[in-house]
């Protein structure tokens, strides 16, 4: 079992790239080699692809995070604080017309 452990630690940096055939394929090849059972092949690829969609989620995680970071020390606005600014143009232009048209329709 020990070298089970040494083995997915040995891939887990590419863990989050790996696609379920891909550890099918490898889990495969080490029951055919004798070296796990196919309870153990199957617990060990039910693992792995658990692990590597968490990665693959902490991944996207770290990434958000730092953008999000990088925009605000940039002081670039954020794409909802955008939309209420549009929001509020769209609202004053409106009032703008209908004041207009007040103004049109009183003379």
């Amino acid at each position: 079992m020990f070298d089970i452990l040494r083995k997915t630690m040995l891939f887990g940096a590419g863990l989050a790239s790996m696609t379920r055939e891909k550890v099918e394929n490898f889990v495969d090849e080490m029951v055919k080699r004798g070296e796990i059972s196919e309870k153990e092949g199957r617990e060990l690829v039910d693992d792995l692809i658990a692990r590597s969609k968490k990665a693959r989620q902490d991944f996207e995680d770290g990434v958000t995070k730092a953008v999000a970071r990088a925009l605000e020390r940039l002081n670039i606005p954020q794409r909802s604080e955008i939309d209420k600014l549009w929001a509020r143009i769209e609202e004053l232009e409106k009032s703008k017309e209908d004041k207009k048209d007040e103004c049109s329709s009183a003379k």
